[in-house]
């Protein structure tokens, strides 16, 4: 008996040296490897905290707001760096099964806390006012407790960069520097759906280019409509990334200029579709950009919401077809791309058959592989589609219907029996989130049309508001509203998947009595 405990704990003991970094094996896997990643997003936190500092070189009256970020960013730059060391020297081997999900999660999680401090360290906001103003900006949502009318300006800025980082995606970011072969499941994992070149690298930073071309073409039309190069920068990032950030209480309403409002849904437009099929548009490939799927139903719902919205805001809102028109298109525009930019005043005064167009619009979101939100349009247009099939074979069932088949990209390809379960799961899954942070709202006391406006808006990470997550707002509303973007932004089964794996592991180490978990032996 002695001898087979004896056996055990030297076995124990050998497994924790075989796990630890100095083990003298050349490949460094699991929570090792784990680490070493998060060190590296440490890095990344701490870099894209201190760069709103170069504000400072066109407003230096603003000094004295520098140091709320070289403090977090420098000692997260530090820490990092101490943390990555573990991959120093080392080959790096594989992720184990759902790792990618954990880095994934753990990325936008500690980019989430660092880039929050720079908010908590002012004394003016608390550190959930913080944590929901940074994943508002990280998850490209739009929703804010700042005053843009008062707040500084490298605030302001503060506040694009994280959207801009947030849109083409943390993780996108990483793979950029990362090899091909280490970096695809982390791709895959937050949400880019094609990869537009062979070698992933060069896909990263493609996208990055396409991304930043557009940036700077925005910028150019803002200055020429009108704008200050302030807020051009602001909203051309804004727009883009569907984020919708502001630099004025009043969004893009402030300006009262058709031209600026067109440029702003050209950009929310591109902002909202696939990065693969902006390939396309580049290549010439205008037929196959109109016959993707997800092109034909943006443009279907925008050409059956839009007139419908015009005929109801003539009722007692705005007086004339022109004017109510231009309402209808920007801010059905605004909800589908998710981009939470508006030209009126408030929603609260809107019918309640308006809001139930606008949290529809909101809940079916932009394009897979874009930087919006929501359900995804590739989603919906299977399950119409799905409807269509179905109904057509009831009603002709000797006629052949060949079902299944969506044109992604000019060509027609059958939707994978995997990949139909998961669009069905995820619409059950994405409701029941959608009925959950509603019902949370509604215990305060908001009306149900509100606390569906509301939240949908932070599910599908839109960022159009009826004041329920102001900054006066209950803690729990915020951190309700908080989970809500995060699920969204990170399509909510990276979530459930690391939060399994984590699970597990912490289970295994409990009852193994071991310093770090071990190598996955094919449970989660």
């Amino acid at each position: 008996m002695s001898m087979r405990r004896n056996a055990g704990k030297n076995e124990i003991q050998w497994k924790l040296l075989a796990d630890a970094p100095d083990s003298g094996s050349p490949v460094l896997r699991g929570w090792w490897l784990i680490a070493g990643y998060m060190g590296i997003v440490m890095i990344l936190s701490g870099a894209i905290t201190l760069l709103p500092l170069l504000t400072l070189i066109f407003y230096p009256e603003e000094l004295r707001q520098a140091e709320y970020f070289i403090v977090p960013g420098v000692t997260s730059m530090l820490t990092g760096y101490l943390v990555s060391m573990v991959l120093r020297g080392r080959e790096l081997g594989r992720l184990e099964r759902n790792q990618e999900m954990v880095v994934v999660l753990g990325t936008w999680m500690t980019a989430i806390v660092i880039t929050a401090l720079p908010f908590v360290l002012t004394g003016d906001y608390t550190f959930t006012q913080a944590v929901f103003e940074t994943t508002s900006g990280l998850s490209t949502t739009g929703l804010s407790v700042v005053d843009t009318a008062t707040a500084p300006r490298i605030f302001l800025i503060h506040r694009t960069v994280l959207l801009f980082f947030g849109g083409i995606g943390l993780v996108l970011v990483m793979t950029s520097v990362l090899s091909d072969v280490y970096g695809m499941r982390l791709y895959d994992a937050e949400g880019h759906s094609d990869r537009m070149l062979p070698n992933l690298i060069q896909s990263a930073r493609l996208i990055i280019g396409i991304y930043s071309g557009y940036i700077l073409a925005g910028i150019l039309l803002y200055v020429g409509a009108g704008m200050s190069l302030f807020d051009a920068v602001n909203h051309a990032v804004a727009a883009l990334s569907t984020g919708g950030f502001a630099t004025h209480p009043e969004s893009i309403g402030y300006y009262h200029s058709p031209v600026i409002e067109l440029i702003t849904i050209v950009l929310m437009l591109l902002g909202c579709t696939n990065f693969f099929v902006h390939l396309l548009l580049i290549r010439g490939r205008f037929r196959d950009f109109f016959r993707h799927c997800e092109t034909r139903m943006a443009l279907g719902l925008l050409a059956v919401f839009v007139p419908v919205m015009t005929v109801l805001l003539l009722q007692g809102f705005c007086d004339s077809v022109p004017e109510s028109l231009r309402v209808a298109l920007f801010q059905a525009v605004s909800a589908l791309t998710t981009t939470g930019f508006q030209t009126v005043d408030t929603f609260q005064d809107w019918s309640p058959a308006l809001l139930l167009l606008m949290i529809l619009l909101q809940l079916v979101g932009g394009s897979a592989g874009s930087t919006a939100g929501g359900l995804k349009l590739y989603r919906v247009c299977y399950l119409v589609r799905e409807i269509r099939w179905n109904l057509m074979k009831r009603v002709c069932p000797d006629r052949l219907v060949f079902g299944g088949k969506l044109n992604r990209g000019g060509k027609s390809a059958v939707v994978p029996e995997e990949e139909k379960l998961e669009i069905h799961q995820f619409f059950f899954l994405y409701l029941m989130l959608f009925v959950l942070g509603t019902f949370v709202f509604c215990c305060y006391g908001y009306p149900v049309e509100a606390s569906m406006f509301e939240f949908s808006s932070a599910l599908s990470t839109v960022g159009l508001s009826m004041g329920i997550t102001a900054c006066d707002a209950a803690p729990l509303i915020h951190w309700t509203a908080t989970a809500g973007m995060l699920l969204g932004r990170l399509e909510i089964y990276v979530v459930l998947v690391a939060a399994a794996r984590l699970a597990s592991d912490g289970k295994q180490m409990v009852t193994s009595g071991r310093l770090v978990p071990g190598k996955a032996s094919g449970g989660i």
